[in-house]
């Protein structure tokens, strides 16, 4: 065997090796999907085979699934081939760590570590510190930017993330060519392209043009459901951030996607604020300031920030989750009225309410939690769970009683009734 082909083979072990990682990464939570049963089949076969395909470079993305969800918005999703979804770890795998490096402490999105409650603690963190415990003024400056993802330029995306990648070449353990040429096919692929439909056009209706890729320009916007869509969308505002961070050298300034909260002891700074906020947006990276959602207000009104309410000594749930939340248990009353709720409908309630638990348990919520759940959902559901945890979490009964009595005594009303008086 001569040199060359050695180097071709050790090329090879080492992307077969990166490639079973990616898979056993994408398949998490993700293994009762189509498209992942049927990757998962022939698993070892189609891993060789993408590692050929990538090594000569004809691989190219297949079409993607587009759909509506509903929740916490109105959004539209377009979620790539299970094959696809490998490649995305793959290259998340090889280049984020040196961009998570670069990145400012305050960016919450996507991140290890970091996330919504994370977000929320650090901006009551920021009215805390900046009002020295509520004892001073301080404002807070809360804005979001127009369609961000469908706004987002690919070239100006590309040529970021290349500079970054060429003087990070140490820091890349793979070929930088071959990462390159990776990234450059998934972030350029036309996802409505030939997209599979899941949904009716009827779902569309009342769905922003500026939050559809179907209406955007050529090489602008990415699709919301995919990995490197994730890491890109921070990659695109790092420099924004470093530029608020030490050019402007804001000390309490947060950002989670493109929902951005500043606060300082000044009212007047943060006005004069927004224009070079707009600025930069605009002759940098060709983004807008949503002009309806600009929100400036002293620490005692207090502000919305990623599905909570932050007030002074107190952080509450948003309306909307709470709205969400009732609308879920209203579904599950629905499922137990007319028959006994199979296996997989005791598991979707056991899904759906423990992760609206999970989100509420963070604030001040005990109330709540214990009068929705006891007063709302359905006696018969006690027949197969239980609370657990000081209203933390349903827990699937071992053995069903369907005469067991509700766990409390209680006054019926209906639901909307509930929600009307609240």
């Amino acid at each position: 065997m001569n040199q060359p082909e050695l180097f071709e083979l050790i090329e090879r072990n080492k992307l077969l090796a990166d490639l079973f990682q990616a898979y056993y990464d994408a398949r998490k939570n993700k293994r009762n999907t189509h498209s992942a049963l049927s990757f998962e089949m022939r698993y070892e076969r189609g891993l060789f085979r993408l590692c050929d395909e990538i090594l000569n470079r004809s691989y190219s993305p297949r079409p993607s699934i587009c759909f509506i969800v509903n929740k916490p918005v109105k959004r539209e999703v377009f979620a790539a081939d299970f094959r696809d979804r490998i490649v995305h770890h793959l290259i998340y795998n090889y280049i984020a760590h040196i961009f998570e490096n670069r990145f400012i402490h305050d960016s919450y999105s996507c991140r290890i570590g970091k996330g919504t409650h994370y977000g929320i603690k650090r901006v009551d963190h920021f009215i805390r510190s900046c009002s020295q415990n509520y004892h001073n003024d301080c404002y807070i400056l809360k804005t979001d930017i127009k369609g961000y993802f469908m706004s987002i330029d690919r070239s100006i995306l590309y040529e970021k993330i290349k500079s970054r990648i060429i003087s990070s070449t140490a820091e890349i353990q793979g070929d930088i060519s071959l990462i390159l040429s990776l990234i450059r096919k998934t972030l350029f692929n036309d996802s409505v392209n030939g997209c599979i439909m899941r949904c009716s056009l009827s779902e569309w209706k009342g769905l922003p043009h500026s939050k559809s890729l179907f209406h955007v320009p050529k090489n602008k916007g990415l699709p919301i459901g995919n990995l490197t869509s994730q890491l890109f969308a921070n990659i695109y505002l790092d420099a924004f951030d470093q530029y608020m961070k030490r050019d402007l050298k804001l000390e309490y300034y947060g950002r989670y996607v493109d929902d951005m909260v500043i606060v300082h002891k000044e009212r007047n700074y943060l006005k004069s604020v927004i224009p070079e906020i707009k600025q930069y947006l605009s002759a940098k990276l060709m983004l807008e300031l949503h002009p309806r959602k600009i929100y400036l207000q002293h620490y005692s009104k207090g502000v919305q920030f990623l599905g909570a309410v932050i007030k002074p000594y107190r952080i509450y749930v948003a309306n909307r989750t709470k709205g969400n939340f009732y609308n879920a248990i209203k579904r599950q009353n629905e499922i137990v009225k007319y028959h006994e709720p199979t296996k997989e409908e005791r598991g979707n309630l056991l899904s759906s309410l423990n992760s609206y638990l999970g989100i509420m348990k963070h604030y001040n919520t005990y109330k709540l939690r214990k009068d929705m759940v006891f007063r709302l959902l359905s006696s018969q559901w006690w027949n197969y769970v239980y609370m657990s945890g000081g209203f933390n979490k349903f827990i699937l009964r071992q053995k069903f009683n369907r005469m067991q009595p509700p766990p409390f005594p209680r006054k019926q009303q209906s639901g909307s009734d509930w929600y009307r008086r609240r």
